[in-house]
């Protein structure tokens, strides 16, 4: 039985590419396609995927709470993250939030399909250079004091502070999120608060170091 894939990238190029590549296969069939992590969640509750190639900095909403979502509501769901970012903080906060694969873009698409036959056996799979900074920090901890544990921010408070950073008003956020704009504006408080920030340019600041979007 072929297994049934998600396409979530912001990039319409890439979306095509990964389905014409997907499709020459006879062990893939692309059940959908989304161009940020609120669709992808969407389509992944609505057609129950074997496997999600996620992208990271997509807009709305990132890959890596899309992920935590998809994961909480089908733990059956395995997610694979196709990346241009190598840096640490990206690959830790995927990995934390429960991808199975972490691939930069740059690889061939040979090696994709060896991570999604390695991850549909059940197994994880990551690219030789994220494999190679996760074992080094890794052993990197192993000499270091535990940091101390940083504020944790809710579910809904990270969808909107990445809101907040991509520029969007309270109003805007509101309907986006289905929420009301007091709520928006008491969850505005509640960030602010937990991250000691005195203005959306500090906001923005903390999204961009929390992985939520990008420049």
């Amino acid at each position: 039985m072929a297994l049934k894939i998600l396409i979530a990238d912001d990039h319409k190029i890439v979306r095509d590419g990964l389905r014409h590549l997907l499709e020459d296969q006879a062990q893939y069939v692309v059940i959908g396609e989304a161009e940020n992590g609120r669709k992808a969640v969407q389509l992944a509750r609505k057609h129950h995927p074997d496997i999600v190639i996620m992208d990271i900095s997509m807009p709305d909403l990132n890959g890596i709470d899309a992920t935590h979502q998809m994961i909480a509501e089908n733990s059956g769901v395995k997610v694979i993250a196709l990346s241009m970012h190598s840096d640490k903080q990206y690959v830790d906060q995927m990995l934390k939030a429960g991808v199975s694969g972490y691939l930069l873009k740059d690889c061939a698409f040979e090696e994709l399909d060896r991570a999604l036959r390695v991850i549909a056996g059940g197994g994880i799979y990551l690219s030789p250079d994220v494999a190679g900074l996760v074992v080094q920090d890794y052993v990197g901890q192993l000499h270091e004091k535990a940091p101390e544990p940083s504020v944790a921010m809710t579910v809904r408070e990270r969808e909107v502070l990445q809101l907040i950073a991509e520029g969007h008003s309270t109003k805007s956020i509101a309907n986006a999120l289905n929420i009301s704009v007091k709520t928006v504006e008491t969850h505005r408080k509640n960030i602010m608060e937990k991250m000691n920030a005195r203005s959306v340019a500090e906001l923005t600041k903390i999204a961009l170091r929390e992985g939520l979007t990008t420049l």
